[in-house]
């Protein structure tokens, strides 16, 4: 999907490094949160002996009753799902161009 953004401003600031830094930076940021998801949601599969898929099955199905582990895990599994879902196509920021009239 594409999407179009467009900055008007009467500035005399240069924006598009600071429209690029942050776009960046907001990337850089959903890639470690999908790291440290990931880490914790290995740890709790090694901890369990369980992949996250099948635990989040046998505990949406109601085979393993809640804990406070229990429903830690599946939050990080769905915390995993969210992130998943907002990380670009791409791994780097989109282009920026400027504006033509």
């Amino acid at each position: 999907m594409v999407q179009q953004v467009t900055v008007v401003t009467d500035t005399s600031v240069a924006l598009r490094p600071l429209v690029e830094s942050a776009i960046r930076s907001e990337v850089r940021l959903l890639e470690l949160g999908l790291e440290r998801t990931r880490q914790r949601l290995h740890g709790f599969e090694s901890q369990y002996g369980l992949s996250s898929k099948e635990f989040a099955r046998r505990f949406e199905t109601g085979e393993i009753a809640e804990s406070l582990d229990y429903i830690e895990w599946a939050g990080e599994i769905e915390t995993h799902r969210r992130l998943e879902i907002h990380r670009p196509q791409h791994s780097h920021a989109p282009t920026i161009r400027p504006h033509r009239r």
